[in-house]
């Protein structure tokens, strides 16, 4: 059986007399592709032959992704790929799919698009009739929720909560009756005051905090939105943080 690989970038055709003709290579594959949120051994098998076998690699930080190539001995190319540059980067990886070369799109940590400016990529990939390709990994959202204790039936995901105080406010005001459980990724920094927003508007929720997950610095806080703003030692937590708020209990009033 002869096995025709998608990411070749030229692939032959064998005649009836036996000669090779070369043919045009199909376009290539876009593979989306989840990292660890933490703890390099996350990464999957099927990760790591992708990222070993593709022309390119388009990375939000490429120094974080070289660290985790370096690991498994991986010497794909690197490209910067991230807020600050897509419009313009967006273009060159599309020829280059086009030309017949594959691109793995990675996040710094967890899986791309979800908070991240993949989306952008992954949406004009499909305009321009590229295959793209989930490949499934870690997510802190899932993480958090899947240790948080509250029902993960169903859940309202959001990147980040608005700093100004009355945009903030409003958020959590649209989200009062809301039943769900609801994730937010947060700077430690800006925790202490969208808890005390959650006070004022939601009352006085259960919350889970994930710090550091999968790190050997992992620490998790647990408890009603009052008792965490009692009891935590706000000096002492730096980085970013996953929250979990507790969906409203309709025999509660908030």
């Amino acid at each position: 059986m002869r096995i025709i690989s998608t990411l070749k970038e030229e692939s032959q055709e064998r005649l009836s007399n036996g000669t090779r003709k070369h043919v045009a290579a199909p376009a290539g594959s876009l593979y989306v592709v989840g990292m660890p949120i933490g703890n390099h051994e996350d990464i999957t098998l099927r990760a790591l032959k992708v990222l070993k076998d593709v022309s390119l690699v388009a990375a939000e930080d490429t120094l974080v992704v070289r660290a985790l190539l370096d690991r498994y001995a991986i010497e794909t190319t690197l490209t910067s790929y991230h807020h600050g540059n897509c419009e313009d980067k967006i273009p060159v990886l599309i020829e280059r799919l086009h030309k017949g070369q594959s691109i793995a799109l990675v996040a710094d940590a967890g899986t791309p698009v979800i908070f991240d400016p993949g989306c952008l990529l992954v949406a004009r990939a499909i305009e321009a009739g590229i295959r793209v390709v989930p490949i499934p990994g870690p997510s802190a959202a899932t993480a958090a929720l899947s240790v948080s204790g509250f029902s993960g039936d169903s859940f309202s995901f959001h990147g980040r909560v608005p700093i100004r105080n009355l945009p903030r406010r409003r958020f959590f005001e649209a989200r009062r009756s809301d039943a769900r459980a609801l994730v937010l990724y947060t700077p430690v920094r800006s925790l202490r005051s969208i808890l005390e927003t959650i006070r004022s508007i939601l009352g006085e929720r259960r919350i889970f905090v994930a710090l550091d997950m999968t790190k050997p610095t992992e620490r998790f806080l647990r408890g009603r939105v009052s008792d965490l703003l009692r009891r935590t030692d706000w000096r002492l937590l730096q980085g970013e943080a996953t929250v979990v708020v507790e969906g409203r209990n309709p025999r509660r009033r908030a």
